[in-house]
């Protein structure tokens, strides 16, 4: 029997963005350690172009990717948008430099509304139709205290709709007490399933839930157990390991967005044919089952 959650199609983001079901994930368009611009600039501005000719009407980012710089090449590629794009950034988190690859993160009001003010103007937006918190670890501001900020910003237009990304079920549950969330982010594929609980909390109240590496699966030793099950799969369907890690994804859960980056027009379009491929209740019960939720 084939299971109908999650197959190709769409999902509504906070009641009202109808999006395709499969988005692109713009980080790998930045330079080593996600510093900088990416390198080949004409090829990153072909391929996010690309990007919305293959139909993805959903792009995510952040101001921290580059910084800056992610935001910046999405403004020159696909600019004016098509009236059916959805990009979806993040403000919160801070680099010290190209060296220090762990972040930083600053919750103070003003600086996320000047956060939120900056991605606009790069996007050459007037309002963000998805804005991210990047991070609920902030040490100078409470939780209660930034999410009324992003409501408050919401109310007055800067934003359409808020989304929390790397947050706990608890945080999440606590958030939902003081405004509404359309979107979660959290690591969570095959392998990883650290979001599991947030998972769960957005099948209880009917959040879009988008998972960042979507797709990934681990090699070598480790991924031994994973590659024992899900090749045979793949190879019924004539598709790659990652294909069906995204089709899963779509199947799992309902609601699903994963958001699968890469700098490849060929990966690019087998990500969008995993969309369309159907598993069946065993086939998603037996990749469910090769990792335990919350790990």
């Amino acid at each position: 029997m084939t299971t109908n959650i999650g197959k190709v199609g769409t999902v509504t983001i906070g009641g009202e963005l109808t999006v395709g079901n499969i988005g692109y994930g713009a980080m790998q368009l930045t330079g080593p350690k996600v510093w900088g611009a990416y390198p080949d600039h004409d090829k990153g501005v072909a391929l996010l172009r690309e990007v919305v000719a293959q139909g993805v009407t959903f792009i995510d980012t952040a101001d921290v990717y580059g910084p800056h710089t992610n935001e910046e090449l999405i403004r020159e590629a696909p600019h004016p948008y098509p009236d059916d794009l959805v990009i979806a950034t993040k403000g919160g988190f801070v680099r010290g430099g190209p060296e220090y690859t762990d972040m930083g993160a600053v919750g103070n009001r003003f600086y996320l509304r000047q956060a939120a003010y900056m991605s606009l103007r790069r996007l050459g937006l007037d309002r963000i139709d998805l804005y991210y918190l990047h991070t609920p670890a902030m040490t100078d501001a409470p939780l209660q205290e930034i999410i009324e900020t992003l409501a408050g910003m919401r109310q007055e237009g800067l934003i359409r709709h808020i989304g929390l990304s790397n947050i706990s079920a608890e945080q999440l549950r606590t958030a939902l007490t003081i405004t509404d969330i359309a979107a979660v982010t959290v690591h969570y594929n095959v392998a990883v399933r650290h979001g599991a609980a947030v998972r769960e909390v957005t099948q209880e109240r009917g959040i879009v839930f988008s998972p960042w590496h979507p797709g990934a699966i681990p090699g070598g030793e480790q991924g031994v157990p994973l590659h024992a099950i899900i090749d045979p799969i793949a190879a019924k369907h004539d598709a790659t390991a990652q294909q069906i890690a995204l089709a899963w994804q779509l199947h799992r859960t309902a609601g699903a967005l994963p958001i699968p980056g890469t700098t490849s027009v060929q990966h690019l379009q087998e990500n969008l044919a995993a969309g369309r491929m159907l598993l069946t209740d065993d086939e998603v019960a037996a990749i469910t089952a090769l990792t335990p939720e919350g790990t």
